[in-house]
């Protein structure tokens, strides 16, 4: 009698948490279903998956004021730098919401396939001299996983230090002796947000889907590709398209504060000399920010500029992604704006890597149609690229799904670039998929 007492006790004190810790609706009531319905089942998935983690801070304000001054030292003021007047607001909110700085002139090259992508990047490392920065949320041990793996070993033998932070669930299939390796080669390697009993609870739930390498803090690379084969092999049943872009100037230090900021995180280790962020050259006329979101912190800074780029658009909004589960604000804005005679397109997998994603992301397809937005499923293999540009003007490139778990719970990175040029080439890209 006094276990179902206290268990009750716990249950209702547990809904009640629920319900004031301010959820969204769609969110809340399945979860008090759920604990009411099947309390013994139910707890146990909250405990893992339902805790809101929003109101913690993974770093304090102080370490993360120290890490970003070293980048926001060397930015332009905001009136240097003359970004369109339709997206004069979107770069408020970016700096509002993130801290996002101002970058102009960085020079940024377009990969759509892995093989092209990973010779760059073994050429990139290959010439470093000062350090090496690695982040990515799978670090496969097959072919390509052994060259970065090797050619990063040698590079420390040289002096060069090289940090390597990887997700945990990300590699749960790669063997310890993979990282183990390159430790006992004098590379600093971390996995972020390690799951292991006892410190179980929600950390599975949230993962770093960045992707991320600096290397002397002068050539960057993000995007779309993880370390593995099947980047540059593709599947047993087709090719795995994808999009990655490497920099050179200015926007890797937008990269090199977020990957420092994680390092920080996992390591404890404070990197702000001045050395990580050299002087850069101007390559180009574009105007990039690079912004951040995850399941810490007041905003959901890239699902609140995702959804200011759909509903401003003016004539057309292009977006591929891989996964497509939106939330209840990005669906009214993509039917909102079809609806209003802009011209949507939305590019999705014919087939995905998983069935029930495949499911999930294809049961949304209807109401998009009727709404005007036009759907294109790609059939030579597995799209898995992220991107989202709009009215020859903007683009947003990254690591982030068009998916709740992307804006809501992973940790991820995008850059959004003001410049014609870049979104004419980004749209020519979507163009030639869609054909």
């Amino acid at each position: 009698t006094i276990f179902i007492i206290l268990y009750s006790v716990t249950i209702l004190g547990l809904v009640l948490v629920i319900i004031t810790e301010n959820r969204n609706p769609l969110k809340t009531i399945p979860w008090v279903i759920v604990l009411l319905l099947a309390p013994g089942i139910g707890l146990l998935f909250y405990f893992f998956f339902g805790q809101d983690n929003r109101k913690q801070r993974i770093i304090s304000r102080r370490t993360y004021k120290r890490i970003m001054k070293r980048p926001q030292e060397g930015k332009l003021p905001q009136d240097a730098c003359v970004v369109p007047d339709p997206y004069k607001p979107l770069s408020t909110l970016l700096t509002n919401t993130n801290q996002s700085s101002l970058l102009y002139g960085t020079q940024i090259t377009i990969y759509t396939n892995g093989t092209d992508k990973f010779k760059d990047l073994l050429e990139e490392i290959q010439k470093a001299t000062h350090h090496i920065h690695i982040q990515y949320y799978i670090f496969c041990d097959d072919e390509i996983g052994k060259q970065v793996q090797q050619l990063l070993i040698k590079k420390v033998k040289e002096g060069v230090k090289v940090r390597v932070l990887y997700d945990d669930v990300g590699c749960w299939n790669v063997k310890d002796g993979f990282f183990k390796e390159m430790k006992e080669a004098g590379i600093e390697v971390y996995a972020f947000l390690r799951v292991a009993f006892p410190v179980f609870t929600s950390k599975v739930n949230y993962r770093n889907h960045r992707k991320i390498i600096v290397i002397d803090g002068k050539v960057g690379f993000m995007g779309g590709m993880n370390i593995a084969d099947r980047y540059d092999k593709g599947t047993s049943w087709g090719t795995w398209r994808d999009t990655h872009f490497k920099f050179v100037g200015k926007g890797v230090h937008g990269l090199q504060s977020v990957f420092l900021i994680d390092w920080y995180v996992v390591s404890k280790k404070l990197l702000n000399d001045r050395i990580y962020y050299p002087a850069a050259e101007i390559y180009s006329d574009n105007i990039m920010q690079i912004a951040t979101s995850g399941p810490v912190g007041q905003w959901r800074t890239l699902l609140q500029a995702t959804i200011f780029m759909i509903a401003n658009a003016k004539k057309y909004i292009f977006i591929q992604t891989p996964y497509f589960l939106p939330t209840e604000g990005l669906n009214q804005a993509l039917q909102t704006s079809a609806l209003g005679g802009v011209d949507v397109r939305l590019m999705l997998p014919k087939r995905s890597d998983t069935r029930s994603a495949n499911m999930a992301s294809h049961s949304f397809i209807d109401e998009m149609v009727k709404a005007g937005v036009k759907v294109y499923l790609y059939k030579p293999g597995f799209l898995h690229s992220k991107l989202v540009v709009s009215d020859d003007a903007l683009t947003s490139i990254g690591s982030a799904n068009m998916d709740f778990r992307s804006f809501e719970h992973n940790f991820e990175i995008n850059a959004f670039v003001y410049q014609k040029e870049f979104a004419l080439q980004m749209k020519r890209i979507f163009t030639h998929d869609m054909h």
